[in-house]
């Protein structure tokens, strides 16, 4: 438990990610750490190639951690474990990939797509047991009982994302890290999607990181957000804090960039375009700090002394 009370269900500590070896190394993923508690989604936003997904698949065990550790209901699941062990992180621990497309076996059914991990966990009594859990999550899910025999292929984007939803949900996990699930997705399918996760969260009492590169969606489902840049946090708080105070530079480029609904106020709109260069860590060396109410913010020592001036000093 941390001092709010909150459970903490996964805790990252210090991770680093690197791909390659000697001269052609290459660094994700720097010393990242971050808490989430039970029963929330906390999103992980940033721009491409910034290392979310590369968190995320260290999360279910696909890239091994190069340094720091990843902690579950606190045991440590980064590193080896034991087949039992490893079974129960991948039982409880599901994943939601971008592209719907490319993560269904297009030689197999619906039915069978959905229904591999219960063969695999052999979550179900009987047979009867197991086509009425695919029935039920196939028709939560938004599709019919008749889409079953079909293959991938004969479904549209956000139909696949659904049957890809139901193959994690059928396996009753804890967590689910949703990688970008709505980005290949019409933005008409998208808060369908988005309100599918929403209501099996309220019904199942499940924890998301989501992760997503437009703001404007996370405001939408995330209790807090993590901001990223080239595998460093830049900022964390919860979501309307981060909205009302974006301190780091970074996030207030990310937020500059959401588009406004009226097209003349869009029009003349300034982004904001962030750069390293307004940076000086020539002397002080930034670190990842608390300033208060939740909300964390990486930068030198002055840096910070300024952020808290603008959160607590009612200027912005």
């Amino acid at each position: 438990m941390d001092q709010n009370e909150k459970k903490v269900l996964l805790s990252i500590q210090n991770l680093d990610v690197v791909f390659g070896r000697g001269k052609k190394a290459f660094k994700a993923v720097d010393n990242v750490s971050f808490d989430i508690y039970k029963g929330e989604t906390l999103s992980l936003v940033g721009e491409s190639g910034s290392g979310k997904t590369t968190i995320g698949r260290a999360i279910v065990r696909i890239n091994p951690c190069s340094a720091g550790a990843i902690y579950y209901d606190g045991k440590k699941i980064s590193g080896k474990l034991s087949r039992k062990a490893d079974r129960e992180v991948i039982r409880k621990i599901q994943m939601i990939f971008q592209d719907p497309a490319a993560s269904l076996n297009e030689r197999a059914t619906i039915e069978y797509i959905i229904s591999e991990g219960l063969y695999n966990f052999h979550l179900y009594k009987d047979e009867k047991d197991r086509i009425a859990k695919i029935e039920k999550i196939t028709k939560d899910v938004g599709l019919l009982p008749e889409h079953l025999t079909r293959y991938p292929h004969e479904f549209s984007g956000g139909q696949r994302q659904r049957v890809g939803l139901a193959r994690s949900i059928v396996m009753e996990p804890e967590f689910i890290v949703a990688d970008e699930p709505i980005s290949a997705l019409d933005v008409s399918i998208r808060a369908q999607v988005l309100n599918l996760l929403k209501k099996f969260q309220k019904e199942r009492g499940l924890t998301y990181l989501f992760i997503a590169h437009d703001l404007s969606i996370v405001r939408f489902i995330s209790d807090r957000i993590v901001v990223i840049y080239k595998g460093r946090i830049m900022e964390i708080a919860e979501t309307e804090e981060l909205f009302a105070y974006p301190l780091h530079p970074y996030t207030k480029s990310l937020i500059s960039a959401i588009p406004i609904p009226d097209p003349i106020i869009e029009k003349e709109k300034k982004l904001f375009v962030y750069s390293t260069d307004l940076h000086d860590y020539s002397v002080e060396q930034p670190s990842l700090v608390d300033i208060g109410n939740g909300h964390m913010v990486f930068g030198s020592a002055s840096e910070i002394e300024k952020y808290k001036a603008i959160r607590f000093g009612g200027e912005q």
